[in-house]
């Protein structure tokens, strides 16, 4: 059980670093692109990764 607890650890860790790297990239695509139309897909995508959820 603890190695289980190990390797889900050790996968979330991953999965979170590399949704952070993720979101890093296409914030710094959609500030720094000289390209108009790429400045808009990436500011649509992260708009599509950084889902607020509706106020309860």
């Amino acid at each position: 059980m603890p190695a289980l607890l190990t390797d889900a650890t050790a996968l979330a860790a991953a999965t979170g670093l590399t949704y952070t790297a993720t979101l890093l990239t296409v914030a710094l695509v959609s500030v720094v692109s000289r390209n108009p139309d790429r400045r808009r897909d990436a500011r649509a995508t992260l708009t599509i990764l950084v889902r607020r959820r509706p106020s309860r």
